[in-house]
């Protein structure tokens, strides 16, 4: 009894459908009858709507000479008989149909093909099906509405609220109405830095120059060049010998033989050893930057119109630190480091303008490595031996045997430079609300504050310097738009001051109401 009853009840509805299309168009002849033969009646006068695989029968008064349909692909239109015309829905969409009736009256149609109710149910059943697939336990509400697809519910993050528009995108246009649970805030990396370098130099010198300082009545001396011979010098008092560097023996005889030996027997021992630990912190993603060190100043020399004008700029030095470091799906963390120690070198320097500009010594790497949290690698590493070693003699006489060393000179220079640099990322938590804070042990006791009163702001807590707790979850374009990165921030270092621009002067008071 139940099929029989579904079948009277969609043949009823045929009839009834096919009933009131004919009587809607024999109320439109009417309209017609009373225009003028061949006027064209508006667009939006008659409206039709049929679903995809469904039929519209048409009853017209007068016989049909021609039919015609906007959009094939939308509407496929057949004459049953003269008076009787067929509509059936194939695409979702829009189109037209305009009938051409004996007697040149004319009737337009906007035809309007809905999707199947049956067909869309279907598509949205397997796109819940998917979505439960991929994303178990949590709870989506989809919906579909003018062929959009409306998501609503709660998800964990953000690659699942992706995952989740794009799985609906399948279906149709997504709107994507999902609300996230809140992240926890990301976390902070502490990067430690370890350079140690120890510079050792060896040296040995020996030589003698001679000199005459009127034996034979001639005054001269005699040189290898490698080390500077006495400044003899004859005058009313007699002949004098001068010696720049005071570092050699000297053995004269003015009486007997006036000769001069100047001998210079050398040896020097050097070792430098730096230990510079830079400690950084950033978070997840984020770029830190560490300084340690000043500024000093040079000269530039600059022409305009023929004349040199001297420009006085600054380059920085000491123990620098960049880095940004990035936690990993894997559970590590790469690192993008680039770590610096320079120091001013003025046995190097250079005379400009009659300024002394020092050259820099500078000890520095950039790679990009990856650690786990803890683990460290040695990132850079240099033993450097050099050895140099010159030797001066006279021709002929420096090749006697025995009395040929007084005729020679020799200089012997050893370097040994050992230098490592080592990093270690640490994923760190901030010290907790009351405990003691890490501090210096100063040598020498300050001053007693003179004031009494505190320098910091008062530390009692109210509801308006109380932050709200987080909210558990929130809307997922609201949590992007949290999440986007700030705008970097710029140091002017000549003038000091922050961001791309400043104003000075008065702030003007804030609105008691702002527009909304």
């Amino acid at each position: 009894m139940r099929a029989k009853s579904g079948i009277a009840i969609a043949l009823l509805t045929a009839c009834c459908i096919s009933f009131c299309s004919g009587a809607y168009v024999q109320a439109e002849e009417a309209k017609l009858a009373s225009k003028p033969a061949g006027a064209a009646t508006e667009d939006s006068v008659n409206d039709l709507t049929v679903a995809v695989g469904k039929s519209v029968l048409l009853d017209c008064a007068h016989t049909v000479q021609r039919v015609a349909v906007g959009l094939g692909d939308i509407a496929v239109v057949n004459a049953i008989s003269p008076t009787e015309i067929m509509i059936n829905g194939k695409a979702p969409g829009e189109t037209s149909l305009i009938i051409w009736e004996a007697g040149g009256a004319r009737q337009f149609f906007n035809v309007t093909v809905r999707a199947s109710v049956t067909a869309s149910n279907d598509h949205l059943e397997a796109v819940r099906r998917e979505i439960r697939t991929e994303l178990p336990g949590q709870l989506l509400k989809i919906t579909s509405e003018n062929g959009s697809i409306f998501l609503r519910g709660t998800v964990k993050d953000l690659s699942s609220s992706d995952r989740a528009v794009k799985i609906a995108a399948s279906a149709g246009k997504v709107v994507n109405l999902l609300n996230v649970e809140v992240p926890k805030a990301d976390p902070q990396i502490l990067l430690k830095v370890r350079f140690a370098s120890v510079d050792r130099n060896k040296s040995k010198q020996l030589g003698i120059n001679l000199a005459s300082l009127g034996l034979g009545n001639t005054v001269g001396g005699i040189t290898t060049g490698e080390f500077a011979g006495p400044a003899i010098a004859t005058g009313a008092t007699g002949t004098t010998a001068a010696f720049g560097n005071p570092l050699n023996l000297l053995v004269e005889n003015p009486g007997n033989l006036p000769l001069a030996f100047n001998v210079q027997a050398l040896e020097t021992k050097g070792v430098v050893e730096v230990l510079a630990e830079p400690n950084l912190m950033a978070a997840n993603g984020k770029q830190a930057s560490f300084l340690a060190g000043g500024e000093y100043p040079f000269p530039m020399a600059q022409g305009t119109a023929g004349a040199t004008t001297i420009t006085v700029m600054f380059k920085e030095y000491g123990v620098r630190l960049n880095f940004i470091p990035t936690i990993t799906p894997r559970g590590t963390i790469r690192l993008q480091v680039a770590p610096e120690v320079s120091a001013l070198d003025f046995t190097n320097a250079v005379e400009i303008a009659g300024f002394e500009v020092p050259a820099i010594t500078t000890r520095k790497v950039n790679t990009e490595v990856e650690l786990g949290d803890g683990q460290s690698f040695v990132i850079g590493g240099l033993l450097d031996n050099r050895e140099t070693e010159t030797f001066l003699k006279i021709p002929f006489l420096g090749d006697i045997p025995v009395l040929g060393k007084f005729f020679q000179s020799m200089s012997k220079n050893k370097t040994n430079t050992e230098l490592i640099v080592i990093v270690t990322p640490e994923i760190v938590s901030p010290i907790a609300v009351g405990a003691a804070l890490p501090s210096l042990k100063f040598p020498e006791k300050f001053l007693p504050a003179n004031s009494g009163i505190p320098m910091n702001t008062p530390d009692e807590k109210s509801a308006d310097n109380t932050l709200a707790p987080a909210p558990a979850t929130m809307p997922v374009e609201k949590l992007v738009e949290s999440l986007k990165p700030e705008a970097p921030l710029v140091v002017d270092g000549a003038s000091g001051t922050f961001g791309a621009s400043s104003t000075s002067g008065t702030a003007s008071p804030a609105p008691a109401t702002a527009p909304q």
